[in-house]
C-alpha cells in the first residue's frame, strides 16, 4: 500500500510524525515549493532563500536515507503555485493509497490538510506535530476557566512537565524566573562572540539567483547570504552559541549597541522553527551547561524560558483563540506604517540601526522588536494587522503561529491584554539605558519638546493621554499617569502639540506603505 507523505516547508526534522512508522519501501515524500506560500506576503528575499534551499538540502538528506523523494521546483513548468494543486498532480503519479501529513503550523495550511480527503477521495491521516511539547489539548486544558493567561504560569508547568531546571519540586535557586538581572546594558566588546557564518554552495547559489530573479520587488537584500541550511550546520551554530555565547546571553540580552546585529544572541530561531534543530533538546543542552557549572543560572534560565514558556505559550495562543485573532484591534489603531520600515531610510538612530540590520540580514533581536520597531508602531497608532503583516514577511524566523501573538498580543496589544498586561510602550528614556543608540542619534533623548527633542518622548505621553479611557485603570500604568497628572497644563498642551506635530510630519512627507518596487536600501 503507496503512502504519500507531503513535508511542508517547516517541518524539515527527520523525525516528523509523518515519518515515523512509515516504510521508505512503500512511501513518496513529497515536498514542494509554491507561489502562492512565497507571495501570501512579500517574504524578505533572504527569508526566501533560507526556507528554500534548506527544503533542497533537507530532500538530499531525506534521499541519503533511503526515502524516495518527489521534489517540485518553484520554477518547475507544471507546477500549479498551491500545496492543493501539487498534491492532486502527485496523487495522479503515484497513485497512493492513503496519505500521511503532519499537521500545518498556521490556520490558512491548516485547513488546506483537512480538505484534502474530500479532494482526492483518499484516507488523509494529520497526525499532531510531536515536536513541541504541549498538544493543542495540552494547552486548552491549562487556559480552560482561567481568567488570567499570563505566561508566566503556563512556564511553570512546563518547567515541571519537562523537569527542566527543577530541583526535586522546586525551581533550580529557589525561583522560577530571573528575569530582572537580564536587563543589563553592554559595552562594545573585542570578545563578544561571533555566530558562524555559511557561505552559499552550488544549492544556496542557485536559490540565490531563482529568488534575485523572481523577486525583486520584495524587501530586504541578498547580499552576504550567510545563514545555515543544514541540520548539521545549524547544529555548528548550536555548539558555537552553548560554549561561547550562552555565558553572558542573560546578562545582556535586553540590550543594543550600534554596528553589533548579535550581540549574545543565539541566531538559532530560523532553524528551530523550520525544524533543523529540536526544542527539548537545545533546552536539555542549555541546562547541562548551567549543571557543569559553564553558564549561571539567569542565563540558563532565561534561554529556556524563551522556548518552553515564550514558544510553546505563543503557539497556544494562536491556536485557542482562532483565525480571527489577526482581526483584533483593541486600540482602534489605523494608520499605515511609515514606508521607512521598507528602507531604513530615518533619521531617528534607533529605528535605522534596528531597521537597516532587519533589511540586510532578514535578523533583529526581540529587544529591537518589541521596543525598538514595535514600539515605535504603538506609539504612532499604527494599524495592528499591518505591523504583523511586516513581521511576518521581514523576519527570517517568522511563521504566523508565532509572529502573529508576539506582534498583534504583547507588541501591539491589539488583543486588549490576553499577552500582555499592559502595552509595551516606552519614552526615549528605555532606549537609551538599554543601548548606546542615542549617543549617535541627531536627536536629544534628553529633550521632550522643540526641534531637536527625541520624538519618542512626547509620542509616549500622547499616547498614554489619548488612550487614558482605556488604560487609565491598568495598575501597572498608574505611576506613568501619576507623572503626567503632575505635569502642567502648558507642559501637557506643549507635549501633545510636538507628538501632533511629528505625525503631521509623517502625513506630510507621504511616506507610508509599502515602497514602490524599485525602492532600494539606503
Amino acid at each position: 500500500m503507496k503512502t504519500l507523505i507531503p513535508i511542508l516547508g517547516d517541518q524539515l526534522s527527520p523525525t516528523l510524525s509523518s515519518l515515523r512508522d512509515a516504510a521508505r519501501a512503500d512511501s513518496v515524500v513529497l515536498m514542494m515549493e509554491v507561489a502562492d506560500e512565497t507571495t501570501y506576503v512579500r517574504h524578505h528575499r533572504k527569508k526566501l532563500v533560507y526556507i528554500l534551499s534548506a527544503m533542497r538540502h533537507h530532500a538530499e538528506a531525506l534521499r541519503a536515507d533511503g526515502w524516495q523523494v518527489d521534489y517540485v521546483r518553484l520554477d518547475d513548468p507544471d507546477n500549479t503555485g498551491s500545496f492543493t494543486g501539487e498534491v492532486a498532480r502527485a496523487v495522479a503519479r503515484h497513485d497512493p493509497a492513503r496519505i500521511v501529513v503532519t499537521e500545518a503550523g498556521e490556520w490558512r495550511v491548516q485547513a488546506m490538510l483537512e480538505a484534502w480527503e474530500t479532494l482526492f477521495g483518499l484516507p488523509v491521516d494529520v497526525r499532531p506535530d510531536t515536536r513541541f511539547l504541549a498538544t493543542h489539548a495540552d494547552f486548552e486544558q491549562w487556559a480552560e476557566g482561567r481568567a488570567d493567561l499570563t505566561m508566566e504560569w503556563f512556564y511553570r508547568d512546563m518547567r515541571r512537565r519537562t523537569g527542566l531546571l527543577m530541583e526535586g519540586g522546586k525551581p533550580a535557586g529557589d525561583r522560577w524566573n530571573f528575569d530582572k538581572e537580564n536587563r543589563k546594558p553592554a559595552q562594545a566588546d573585542l570578545l563578544m562572540p561571533r555566530p558562524l557564518a555559511f557561505p552559499p554552495d552550488a544549492i544556496t547559489a542557485e536559490v540565490i539567483a531563482l529568488v534575485a530573479a523572481r523577486f525583486p520587488d520584495h524587501p530586504g537584500s541578498l547580499d552576504g547570504f550567510d545563514y545555515a541550511v543544514t541540520a548539521a550546520d545549524a547544529e555548528r551554530q548550536a555548539a558555537i552559541f552553548f560554549a561561547h555565547a550562552l555565558p553572558q546571553f542573560g546578562d545582556y540580552e535586553d540590550a543594543m549597541l550600534t554596528g553589533e546585529r548579535f550581540l549574545w544572541h543565539s541566531i538559532l530561531s530560523p532553524y528551530l522553527n523550520s525544524g533543523l534543530l529540536d526544542p527539548l533538546d537545545l533546552c536539555r543542552r542549555a541546562e547541562a551547561e548551567y549543571r557543569a557549572g559553564r553558564a549561571p543560572l539567569n542565563s540558563v534560565e532565561g534561554y529556556v524560558r524563551q522556548i518552553i514558556g515564550w514558544r510553546e505559550y505563543m503557539r497556544g495562543i494562536y491556536w485557542r483563540e482562532g483565525p480571527d485573532y489577526v482581526d483584533r484591534n483593541a486600540l482602534d489603531h489605523h494608520r499605515p506604517l511609515p514606508a521607512f520600515y521598507w528602507t531604513g531610510d530615518t533619521d531617528l538612530h534607533c529605528l535605522r540601526e534596528a531597521l537597516g540590520q532587519t533589511l540586510a540580514t532578514a535578523h533583529a533581536h526581540h529587544i529591537q522588536r518589541l521596543m525598538v520597531t514595535g514600539n515605535f508602531a504603538l506609539l504612532i497608532g499604527a494599524d495592528p494587522a499591518e505591523v504583523h503583516r511586516w513581521y511576518l514577511e521581514i523576519y527570517v524566523d517568522a511563521y504566523e503561529w508565532v509572529e502573529l501573538p508576539n506582534t498583534l498580543g504583547m507588541s501591539q496589544w491589539g488583543d486588549g491584554g490576553l499577552i500582555a498586561t499592559k502595552p509595551y510602550v516606552s519614552s526615549g528614556a528605555y532606549i537609551d539605558r538599554m543601548s548606546d543608540y542615542c549617543r549617535h542619534c541627531r536627536y536629544d533623548v534628553k529633550q521632550r519638546v522643540g526641534p531637536d527633542a527625541c520624538p519618542f518622548n512626547a509620542l509616549y505621553w500622547d499616547f498614554l493621554a489619548r488612550h487614558r479611557d482605556r488604560l487609565g485603570q491598568n495598575r501597572r500604568l498608574a505611576m506613568p499617569y501619576r507623572t503626567w497628572d503632575k505635569q502642567s497644563p502648558t507642559a501637557q498642551t506643549d507635549t501633545r502639540a510636538q507628538a501632533a506635530a511629528f505625525m503631521a510630519g509623517l502625513d506630510a512627507a507621504g511616506g507610508y506603505g509599502d515602497p514602490p518596487p524599485s525602492a532600494e536600501l539606503p
